[in-house]
């Protein structure tokens, strides 16, 4: 396929995913990437350890924070690399549906393509309620500033390594999925969205989802992110 030609990287944030991080890398298919970068976030457990025993190129950031593992694997990226897949840690997607999101990149007609969790599968749970209400007010409030009708922050996703670049990402925690969105609509890169499938997490604590606390502080994070980008000009 036309994907297995496209020099890509998979990079996946890991934090304490001990119990679920060997599973979710051997689901990857073999050849999709030129390798894989697990992002070890602190983990206190053998998640980098057991990363690199399944040939994962594991880079360290003791600071915690989604954003700020995905900025340290990203900055180790050699020049030759011409798209990023960022998936989660917990084999809660598909690792074989990263072609799908490859494949428009591959193929010329998309600069970023978007998992969608709603427009896809998703299995009865794996989407709880608040998770689903914070998703809303946020691609409302994105259609509204600058509209764009995104259905999804999903995490997994596909960007162009020159796009991704232009982007400038600087949020290092809750903010980094809905930054790259935005980011994406005022760069006026071509954006695709695409249904993909999504499970309950193997094994182990979801760290946002399954944490109400967590999903309340990354909630008005999101919300802080869309109005500071709404309020700073763009520089493209």
């Amino acid at each position: 396929m036309m994907t297995e030609a496209l020099p890509a990287v998979l990079i996946i944030p890991a934090l304490n995913e001990e119990a679920v991080i060997c599973q979710t890398l051997d689901s990857i298919p073999a050849g999709l990437y030129r390798f894989v970068i697990v992002a070890d976030n602190g983990s206190t457990d053998r998640t980098a350890e057991l990363a690199a025993g399944r040939g994962a190129i594991v880079v360290s950031e003791p600071e915690r924070g989604y954003g700020a593992a995905c900025l340290k694997a990203i900055s180790t990226l050699p020049p030759d690399i011409e798209a990023v897949v960022f998936m989660q840690a917990d084999n809660s997607e598909i690792a074989a549906e990263a072609r799908m999101l490859l494949e428009p990149i591959a193929r010329g007609q998309a600069d970023f393509v978007l998992g969608s969790r709603i427009l896809g599968k998703a299995e009865v749970g794996s989407l709880l309620a608040h998770q689903q209400f914070g998703n809303r007010i946020a691609t409302v409030l994105i259609r509204i500033f600058w509209g764009h009708n995104f259905t999804d922050l999903g995490p997994f996703r596909a960007i162009s390594t020159k796009k991704l670049k232009s982007l400038e990402m600087q949020d290092r925690n809750y903010g980094w999925t809905v930054e790259m969105q935005v980011k994406a609509v005022r760069n006026k890169l071509r954006i695709l969205e695409i249904p993909v499938s999504y499970r309950l997490r193997a094994a182990g604590e979801n760290k946002v989802s399954g944490n109400f606390r967590a999903s309340i502080m990354a909630g008005v994070k999101i919300i802080w992110v869309i109005l500071r980008l709404w309020w700073t000009p763009s520089t493209s």
